[in-house]
């Protein structure tokens, strides 16, 4: 028995690739589940380290990080939602056996992804300050993390290739080249941020800028990497000189996927804008105690994005190789891994809010915000994970536009002014809005299984 389970671990660990179109399935999501679920624990400890080392400074800062990257979620959804147009596209074309096809999808999606991280870039920078007085920001915090809110938006045309390129890896099949790139950038950035953070030797004491210095220069890396395993025979995506040769009619598609897939998790971003917006108004206590319980939330709900990542993959390329149904199978198999793994959390958060909080963030008030913040996502984050698979399947097929709208409902029409009522109207306070996050992802859960239950997905286009 262990032997098999080292055989299995060591497989989904391996480059060479593997047929998911064939064989067991509770192999193949597995295979894919492994790296993809390493992966996004990466990624999420981007975020949780930065918190780390920034809270050392002070809750002024902190404020920074948090407010910052709540308007980064904002790029992540860009990112995110272009990065499902290549995860599609390719996995369709590796199911139907066409390399070059999905090597001409991923160069696409490439190309777009640089022309949209420009049009972030310069407004975010410009506008930097203005930016974080708009999210309730003081004057001093404006003053002491304007620099860092700067950084990240000029720099963020490596979070959109991180994503895209990652995304190309997942929808082939190789989803631990996409985990060691994550390693990778995340190691780099373990080892640079309280270097930048505090000073080291020649390097200057940065503060809060250093942590974005540290996490861009640790994603530059990682994409450096990304286009070296693109290259040659590294990959089963074949990405041939016409591939950097901007071609309309992909373009097109990668577009009508890319659109609704941006749109789908702009609309969920902005959802979070909005709601930090209003815990804003509690005051920096408030914010601070709110972002170290959205951070931990986060930390493990990545994890657990890979496995809806695995369901994405399995999707597209059965779906490629005609087989709808296997399809359907993976994604149930999935849903089942997924409600045990949050359902263990929830009880873990509940019950040692306490203790996670206070390793975080400091003050009585902050530690307390973050307590209660927590323990009330605990109690809903079941519904987190439920949500999370049949909302990816639909995604993997190519169908975004579903989604999209599922959010638009659960999170526009019902979520915000839900968190608003609550939190201002009724005096709830943070714990309002809290309880307005976990309503929105016990109705969205119940739609998404709704309708990935029907099978219009089965008959999707890319």
């Amino acid at each position: 028995m262990l032997n098999k389970i080292i055989d299995t671990l060591r497989l989904s660990l391996d480059d060479k690739g593997y047929d998911y179109t064939a064989g067991p399935i509770p192999k193949g999501i597995i295979l894919l589940a492994i790296p993809m679920m390493l992966e996004m624990a990466m990624e999420s400890i981007f975020a949780l380290v930065d918190t780390f080392f920034v809270g050392q400074i002070g809750n002024g800062a902190l404020t920074t990080v948090g407010l910052t990257e709540v308007m980064m979620t904002l790029v992540y959804s860009i990112a995110i939602g272009v990065s499902t147009a290549p995860m599609a596209m390719v996995a369709r074309f590796i199911g139907e056996k066409a390399p070059e096809k999905a090597g001409l999808a991923a160069g696409q999606a490439m190309l777009l992804g640089v022309f949209v991280s420009l049009l972030i870039a310069v407004p975010g920078f410009v506008y930097a300050d203005d930016l974080l007085r708009l999210m309730g920001a003081t004057e001093e915090v404006v003053a002491e993390g304007a620099g860092y809110t700067r950084i990240m938006f000029a720099t963020n045309v490596v979070i959109m290739l991180l994503f895209v390129i990652n995304g190309i890896f997942r929808g082939a099949g190789e989803a631990a080249k996409a985990m060691k790139v994550l390693w990778l950038a995340n190691g780099i950035n373990i080892i640079l941020d309280p270097i930048f953070i505090f000073g080291l030797g020649p390097i200057p004491a940065m503060g809060v800028e250093g942590a974005a210095v540290a996490t861009s220069i640790g994603r530059g890396i990682g994409v450096l990497y990304q286009l070296y395993l693109l290259f040659g025979d590294r990959s089963v995506v074949k990405m041939g000189a016409r591939a950097w040769v901007v071609n309309w009619a992909m373009q097109l598609r990668i577009v009508r996927i890319a659109a609704n897939g941006a749109f789908q998790y702009l609309i969920a971003s902005a959802s979070w804008v909005f709601l930090m917006r209003i815990v804003a108004s509690f005051g920096e206590a408030a914010v601070a105690g709110y972002t170290v319980a959205i951070r931990l939330i986060l930390f493990t709900m990545l994890p657990a994005w890979g496995l809806a990542n695995a369901a994405a993959t399995f999707v597209g390329q059965n779906l490629g190789a005609k087989q709808p149904d296997r399809a359907e199978k993976g994604v149930w198999l999935a849903l089942k891994m997924t409600v045990i793994y949050f359902g263990l959390l929830s009880v873990v958060y509940y019950f040692f809010a306490g203790p996670l909080v206070q390793g975080f963030v400091k003050g009585e008030d902050a530690v307390g915000y973050g307590i209660e913040t927590l323990k009330i996502f605990a109690i809903g984050y079941v519904f987190f994970g439920v949500g999370m698979i049949p909302v990816q399947a639909l995604n993997g097929a190519g169908d975004t536009r579903t989604p999209m709208l599922m959010n638009f409902v659960c999170f526009w029409l019902l979520e915000i002014p839900l968190g608003y009522w609550l939190g201002l109207e009724m005096g709830y306070a943070v714990q309002g809005v809290v309880w307005a996050v976990v309503a929105a992802e016990i109705i969205l859960s119940g739609l998404a299984l709704w309708m990935f239950a029907r099978g219009r997905w089965k008959k999707a286009e890319v």
